[in-house]
């Protein structure tokens, strides 16, 4: 099952995530696409300079969360989150993001405006 977990991580696609509400403490699930970029695991977003998303805002209080996965492969991947802040790592990977998935995208609106974390899988090397 290892192998098929790490094949599955090693490239993207749309999986869910739970985090732990950061006033509730209750599980939180939502559906979301992450990048596999030279075996570092990414998670975004679209731009959006109105607000914060919840689930980036619960990463940042508690990084521990679980990776869904639910394509051809089925499983739950505990899993720790850490918040991209730096300009240019977020330039890097967003660069990538709109080379490789997202065409249509303005990577200065990412960089300045999207959720981005990088997620270490426990147990699997991606």
């Amino acid at each position: 099952m290892q192998d098929a977990v790490r094949h599955a991580l090693g490239r993207g696609h749309v999986i869910d995530i739970t985090t732990t509400g950061r006033k509730s403490g209750r599980p939180r699930r939502i559906e979301i696409v992450f990048h596999n970029i030279d075996g570092r695991i990414y998670i975004s977003g679209t731009p959006n300079p109105q607000r914060t998303r919840a689930w980036l805002l619960n990463l940042d209080a508690d990084p521990r969360m679980t990776i869904h996965l639910k394509g051809a492969v089925h499983a739950d991947v505990p899993a720790t989150a850490r918040v991209v802040t730096d300009a240019e790592e977020r330039k890097q990977v967003f660069d990538w993001i709109v080379q490789h998935a997202w065409r249509s995208m303005d990577v200065e609106a990412m960089e300045a405006w999207s959720p981005l974390i990088e997620v270490e899988p426990e147990g699997i090397a991606a």
